[in-house]
């Protein structure tokens, strides 16, 4: 009976240290059943930061043996600049594409512009000579 008070009691003084973060322009959020504290200029871009921290803890947790949450903190890392590193990798790629892609385009503009200006050229000769 006592320990459900204490939980009863610990839970409404997280509530409060909840309501005066937030009231303090702080986003509380909840990452592997820790409570953090954070600030930044978008509310929901912060919470939706944690959630993914947080899913990438729990399923490296789920995957592993390991219960240490700074253990489960650092593979959830290594998982996340793993998939940002790709991520990376394929912007590049997709970039490089891209740039190609116009330096053709903008040559083949070039060929075509000088093709009808030669065209243009040649009637209009035509018209000066007839």
């Amino acid at each position: 009976m006592a320990e459900m008070q204490q939980q009863q009691k610990s839970a409404a003084e997280i509530s409060r240290a909840e309501l005066e973060a937030r009231e303090n322009g702080a986003v509380v959020v909840d990452i592997y059943d820790q409570i953090y504290q954070l600030r930044g200029t978008d509310p929901a871009y912060i919470e939706q930061l944690a959630s993914v921290v947080d899913s990438k803890m729990r399923a490296v947790s789920a995957h592993g043996a390991t219960v240490d949450s700074l253990r489960v903190a650092v593979l959830a890392s290594l998982n996340l600049a793993d998939e940002l590193l790709a991520l990376r990798g394929r912007y590049e790629t997709l970039a490089a594409t891209l740039e190609a892609n116009r330096q053709q385009a903008a040559q083949s503009t070039r060929a075509r512009a000088g093709s009808l200006m030669g065209m243009l050229d040649a009637v209009l000769d035509e018209r000066k000579v007839g």
